[in-house]
């Protein structure tokens, strides 16, 4: 592994992307810790809540790119492009999708409620989405950690 060059290539950005999202669901593990006091692992795999790891994860690549190739970098253009549409999307069509399928999952509610109905289907899953401040934390995060990781060489040897 000694030839594997680390710092300043693609690999610091995957993993500064990967290890950004990763740290996004840690925090809501622990937060939902903290809120309901029990543990909860499927929320490792689960979309939503705060914050956004989606956000996360692709603005750690862009700016990892952006230190790596410049901010006026072909590759940087197109990393921070596909980061807007990630984040438009966390925040706006799967957002109301999720509206739309707490909506549903009310009015059926209400019809078995009201008509002695077993309901027809499991309930719709509701937090598909984030609000603006859970997608502003996740781009806080994902802007930290590459800046963390990038300069941690120069960190240690300066320490050192």
């Amino acid at each position: 592994m000694g030839d594997i060059q680390f710092f300043n290539t693609g690999y610091e950005a995957l993993f500064c992307g990967l290890i950004s999202a990763s740290i996004a669901q840690f925090i809501k593990v622990v937060t939902y810790l903290c809120t309901h006091k029990k543990i909860n692992f499927k929320i490792f795999t689960t979309t939503g809540g705060m914050p956004s790891s989606h956000t996360a994860g692709v603005i750690a690549l862009s700016t990892s790119v952006a230190l790596i190739e410049g901010i006026s970098s072909m590759l940087f253009a197109v990393s921070l492009g596909f980061s807007l549409i990630v984040m438009q999307d966390a925040s706006g069509i799967r957002r109301a999708a999720g509206k739309t399928a707490a909506t549903l999952n009310r009015l059926v509610d209400e019809f078995v409620q009201k008509n002695h109905e077993v309901k027809p289907y499991a309930a719709l899953k509701e937090l598909l989405g984030h609000t603006p401040l859970e997608v502003f934390c996740g781009m806080l995060l994902g802007v930290l950690i590459p800046f963390i990781v990038h300069f941690s060489r120069e960190i240690i040897a300066f320490v050192a």
